[in-house]
């Protein structure tokens, strides 16, 4: 038998006990953490679109499909393939393939600077560096290598005396043939020095950690030694949208999140993320999230109930 043909027949067998393994996990609807920094989900429907800020991840899904959109671009992934993010990024997503029958099934792994620095480091990687910023997001497709390990991380549920000493080896397996993929220049945004890829990814920590802020394009621009036209190129570049655009996002589901969690009114919501006119921040929110704060924030409660 051809190797492509015994690697087919891996990666069948492969994502069918993951699949098996998360259903068995996981006997109902929803997510749940067996690990530190594993998160396993499943769906038997397809779901409305839900905005969030995802952290650094790499993510694999055993049965089903998913889109999600970054800015004006879309991704989706399936079976065959797998997504990667490495910055904090505003997004929105949602199932789109999934039955009572076959339902979604995906695991995500978060994807530590410390332990991407680490593999780097011990594999003699250093060139993989990207010479130039990359978008923070992309999809590509999954090898059975690959694969096999994340069916080794999840086997490892089931064996609790043997996860904490074998969860971290296998977790940095997975790092490394991320390293040593297509993925492999995106991981740049997570090492600790080294380019404007890096200098990007403190900017959006600073954006993350400071959005209530106004926003000095200049003076992060400076801090950062960068032109100011450079950065909002290379901003850009990893993000899919403006720091403009990425801190009204982040604004915004902030703003969100208070009014359905700590039952703000709009108006204290939107001064309390960075908003000085309240019908400003109305208009920014209805078209982020396609109605007004108050009727959106009444649809969302009434669908939890």
């Amino acid at each position: 038998m051809k190797t492509d043909k015994l690697d087919q027949l891996r990666m069948r067998l492969s994502r069918e006990e993951l699949a098996g393994r998360i259903m068995r996990a996981l006997p109902a609807d929803g997510v749940a953490e067996p690990l530190e920094g594993l998160t396993l989900a499943r769906s038997a429907r397809v779901t409305e679109r839900m905005h969030s800020v995802f952290r650094p991840a790499f993510c694999v899904i055993a049965q089903g499909g998913k889109e999600v959109f970054l800015g004006d671009e879309m991704f989706r992934y399936d079976s065959g393939h797998y997504l990667i993010s490495t910055v904090d990024l505003p997004i929105v997503s949602h199932v789109v393939e999934a039955s009572e029958d076959r339902p979604y099934l995906s695991v995500r792994l978060d994807l530590d600077t410390a332990v991407v620095t680490d593999v780097m480091i011990e594999a003699g990687l250093e060139n993989r560096r990207a010479a130039a910023p990359v978008k923070a997001m992309d999809v590509s497709p999954v090898d059975a290598d690959l694969l096999d390990a994340i069916v080794r991380l999840v086997r490892l549920l089931d064996r609790p005396d043997e996860s904490p000493l074998l969860a971290p080896l296998v977790v940095k397996e997975i790092v490394y043939r991320l390293w040593k993929g297509e993925q492999g220049a995106r991981l740049g945004h997570l090492q600790p020095a080294g380019g404007d890829a890096r200098r990007i990814s403190k900017a959006i920590d600073h954006l993350r950690e400071h959005f209530q802020q106004p926003l000095r394009i200049e003076n992060i621009a400076r801090e950062l030694g960068m032109s100011v036209s450079g950065f909002h190129h290379h901003f850009k570049s990893v993000t899919a949208m403006s720091p403009l655009q990425f801190q009204k996002q982040i604004r915004l589901q902030e703003a969100r999140r208070l009014m359905l969690g700590e039952a703000l009114d709009a108006a204290s919501a939107g001064h309390r993320v960075g908003y000085e006119d309240p019908a400003y921040f109305s208009r920014d929110y209805k078209k982020l999230f396609g109605a007004p704060p108050q009727r959106d924030i009444a649809r969302l409660r009434n669908t939890s109930i």
